[in-house]
Formats: structure tokens, sequence, C-alpha cells
């Protein structure tokens, strides 16, 4: 047990051991009563330029826990810390077949790793690379424009997330965060996502961290078999009894689907299975870049190179009076704007940061909320959507050309890259063009008026030599599994959707929780068998 004690606010040149001095004060804890003392978590109050301070949670563990309870009940500033260990219900039963997990992205790698934690002994398989062979393949795409439509950005070990900026925040609640980010760190993350408020880990970073994860999921037993899609499902009195592969049929106890937001192929496979599908709403729009240091100077001003200061980033949002909603989504300091295409004659783009966060520029998504009511209400009108704008966008420039325009011609409807005020980063190339032409027409009017609102808000919005990038349409999957409280659909008592792919996660922490809720229902459901 231990105590929290928030907010403690602080000068951004206050050290720790000062923080958390004046975090003991604030709550009359005695330094003899201490038996560990540490930051919780920090986030940066840039509110008001005249006064940018930190404000931490501190963590203290005390030699006495009734102690910790009373202080607790007599101070408002304290609460007691949540604990991280994850304690699951095994059920009785057994079955026969192994737990197969389709995707090695967040969601069913920590859904794997907790399995394999308790004796299920999980098969995953993944359509694209290693994450080493992955990083090639993607690579090679972007000096070449050579696609490998199996291990790309989208596709492969990690997920979409391994090429992005590592972000893990997330609105959500879920007790399970904080086991995330120490199984993180357990596997080569830094320790200061820890204790950041918004913590990411770097796609350099990142590479090394789902290699690692993935051989203590082997250590325990599970399978890994990467380049191994699934190929088809075998159903028996309304379960799966086995998956079909290249290699061969796997008899299944449990088949968790976690196959991210781009594998049309496994969705349709799902269809074709009787499995229920269902469009959900998503964003698309394009991809904005500044100079790192015009973000900075609008968040710090004066103290814009203030080293005591973390790289600048933001987070923007307007509803217009029709009630859509535009906003900025994946804001990647000193990063770059990458190709994220995944299949032949389609332009995408992504974002992607390094740990250190020092390249000369920052881009960010801004995107427009469309739904069922906008494309249609098949489960698969949200894919074709999309497929639109990104075919559009690689016959506007010719092949994976970037369209692209400063913000200044996007506005006036006079597309050009002249008097562009940063240097373009995306690899391939970027030609002028005008951007309003890939989008429906609610799309791009919604654009703008993000764009002119964004621009009271912060001033490097108003910097019209800024360049927009053309598409991001991969924000969040275009469709749904539904499920019930069991964790399953209703084709199959044994088929478990999960993650971002399958509709119930937006980004990696809410992708990773999702896998472990979903572990933690399949152990509540039988047991580990001889065979599992």
């Amino acid at each position: 047990m231990a105590l929290i004690v928030n907010p403690v606010m602080a000068p951004i040149d206050l050290g720790c051991d000062e923080v958390i001095e004046r975090a003991r004060k604030l709550c009359g804890i005695s330094l003899s009563s201490i038996k560990r003392a540490d930051i919780h978590k920090t986030s940066l109050d840039a509110r008001r330029r005249s006064n940018i301070h930190f404000v931490h949670s501190v963590y203290f563990e005390l030699l006495d826990q009734s102690e910790e309870l009373r202080i607790c009940k007599s101070n408002k500033l304290c609460k007691l810390a949540a604990a991280t260990n994850i304690i699951p219900v095994i059920g009785t039963k057994k079955r026969t077949g192994r737990v197969v997990v389709a995707g090695f992205g967040p969601a069913g790698m920590f859904c794997a790793l907790m399995l394999a934690k308790h004796g299920y002994r999980p098969i995953v398989l993944e359509k694209g690379a290693d994450v080493d062979k992955r990083t090639q393949l993607t690579e090679r795409f972007w000096k070449t424009g050579s696609l490998d439509t199996s291990s790309n950005v989208q596709f492969g070990e990690g997920g979409a997330g391994t090429f992005s900026d590592g972000k893990l925040t997330t609105r959500i609640k879920d007790p399970n965060c904080r086991y995330v980010l120490e199984e993180f760190v357990r596997a080569g993350a830094d320790e200061s996502i820890l204790t950041k408020a918004k913590p990411h880990i770097g796609t350099d970073k990142l590479k090394a961290v789902v290699k690692n994860i993935r051989e203590q999921i082997i250590s325990l037993g599970g399978e890994v078999r990467f380049e191994t899609p699934l190929k088809a499902i075998n159903m028996h009195n309304r379960s799966v009894s086995s998956v079909v592969t290249d290699d061969g049929d796997i008899s299944c106890s449990a088949l968790v689907i976690a196959c991210g937001h781009s594998a049309e192929d496994t969705f349709l496979l799902l269809e074709n299975s009787g499995v229920a599908l269902e469009p959900k709403p998503f964003s698309v729009g394009v991809r904005i870049e500044h100079t790192q240091r015009s973000v900075n100077e609008s968040l710090y001003g004066e103290q814009a190179d203030n080293p005591l200061l973390p790289v600048g980033e933001y987070q923007l949002s307007h509803r217009t009076a029709q009630g859509r909603a535009v906003y900025t989504f994946c804001m990647c300091p000193g990063g770059a704007v990458v190709p994220a295409s995944s299949e032949e004659g389609g332009l995408v783009t992504n974002g992607m940061s390094e740990f250190a966060r020092d390249g000369e520029n920052a881009n960010s998504a801004v995107v427009v909320s469309v739904s069922p009511e906008d494309y249609g209400n098949n489960a698969f009108d949200g894919f074709r959507f999309a497929k639109r704008i990104e075919r559009a966008s690689y016959q506007a420039a010719g092949r994976y050309t970037a369209p692209a325009t400063t913000l200044g011609g996007f506005l006036s409807g006079k597309p050009t890259l002249n008097g562009a005020s940063v240097n373009p980063t995306y690899c391939l190339g970027v030609a002028p063009y005008e951007l309003r032409r890939l989008f429906p027409d609610y799309v791009s009017s919604t654009l703008e008026e993000g764009f002119r609102v964004f621009a009271r808000k912060m001033h490097c919005f108003s910097d019209m030599g800024a360049v927009l990038t053309a598409p991001e349409t991969r924000t969040s999957s275009p469709i749904r599994l539904p499920r019930n409280n069991l964790g399953v659909t209703e084709r199959a008592d044994n088929l478990y959707p999960c993650g971002e792919g399958a509709g119930y996660a937006g980004g990696i922490m809410s992708a990773a929780t999702d896998g472990i809720n979903i572990a933690l229902k399949i152990m509540q459901c039988f047991a580990p068998g001889e065979d599992s």
C-alpha cells in the first residue's frame, strides 16, 4: 500500500527532492515514517506564460500502513495508490486446443503476454514480419517507393504504433494502465514514462521494447508466428474449433481477433464466417507541419528556449455549428511525416517521432469526424470511403509522391509550396495540389473552419507557410465487431474481438488494456489444459 499526494505545484526549476519535501510538508508526513518516496506523475501547466509551472503528484510508502490510511482520511490532497498487480480469476473447465491470437499489435501482444504468464501458452499469428525485417521493408519503401503489402507501417510486429511517436497518453481510466507502463519499462522503455503525464516511448526505442515482450511470451511457452496470416475459421456448435493458416490447421480453444484498423482482409474473412460487423465513425484529414520552434514559441512565449521545459506539443479541437468535430490527432513533436500505405495504388500519411523528439519540424494530423451517415451503413463502406481518398491522393501527384500545399494555399484555394516556412519531411516527395479535390466538401470546409479557430488558440496556426500533406485516413478502425459482456461475438462463444481494429480502442494504451481485459475474460471462462 502507498499514498499519493496531488496536486503539488512547483516552479520548473525545482528539483525532485525539493518537490518531495514540499509534498511531505503539505500532508504533515514525518521524515521518520517514510519508507520510500518518489515523483508519481508530472504534467506541465503552460496556460499562463507568466506562470508556467509543473504539477506533480508524489508517491509515499510509509513504514506503517495504518498511518497511510489516517493521512488519507484527514487530508484531501492524499489518496491511496491503486495496486498494479493483476490477479486473474481462473475458470475450472478446460477446452481443447490453444488460445490463438490473430495480430501482434498492442492488444494482441498484451493479451498473449497475460495469457502466457498464467500457463495458457498462446499462439500468435501475425500477417507481417518481425520488427527487424519489417523495419528493413518499411525503410526500403520510404527510400524507393517499393511497397510490401504485408509488412509496412500498418502491418507487422508491434502494430501501427511501432512507426509513430509511441504515445502512451489515454483518456481511459482503466486501472491496468499503470501495469502496461511498468511492463513497457521492464521491456526496455525509458523509466520517465512512469512519471510523465504525456509519456511516449519513441519509435526508435519501441522496436526493441516489442521484441523483448515477444521474447518474454516465448520464454513462458507461447509462440509468435510471423508472416502467417489467418486464412479461415472452422466452426463447430457455435464455437471456433480451429483456424487455418498456410502451415495447416491449429486446434483452437479460443480465438482473439486483434488485427488492427487496416486489416480489411481479416474482416472479410470474418464476415464470410458469419460474424456480425458494423460500420463505426472515424476521421480523415491532413498532416500539418510547423517548425518545432514555432510550436514552442506559441506555447511558452519568451521561455521557448528554456531547457527545463519539454518539447512543445498540443491538442486542439473544435465543433462546428453543424455538430461536426475537427481536431488534432497524433501530434509528433520533433518528428516527420511518413508514408504509411499498406496497399498498392493508395497513398496514406502518418506522423512519427523518435524518443529524443529532436527533429526540426513538428507535425500533427488535423482531421474531421465522419460517420456512417456520411458514407453508408454497410460494414465495409467506411473502408471504401477511405480508399477513394487514398487512391485519389495516389493519382494526384503520381505514385507515392504526396499532394501538399501551404496552409495559405489551402485557405485561398490556390495550392502552392512557394513560401513554405518548413522543409516538408515526407521522404517520397511532395507536389502542390488542391487538397479540397481529395475530400467531400463537408470535410474541406470543416478543415478550413478548424484552421481558423486553431489560429486564435496557437500563433503557429496563423503561419500561412505551414505545410499540409495529405491524406490522413487511418485514425481508427472504420469497422466494429460487436461483442457481449463476456467479450465474445454472438456467432461463437470463444471468438473475442479485441483492440483498435475491432473498434474497442484508440491508441497503444487503450489497445493494450483491452488486450489484458480480454485475456482475463478468457481465463475466467476456462483453465489452461494439457495442450494449452
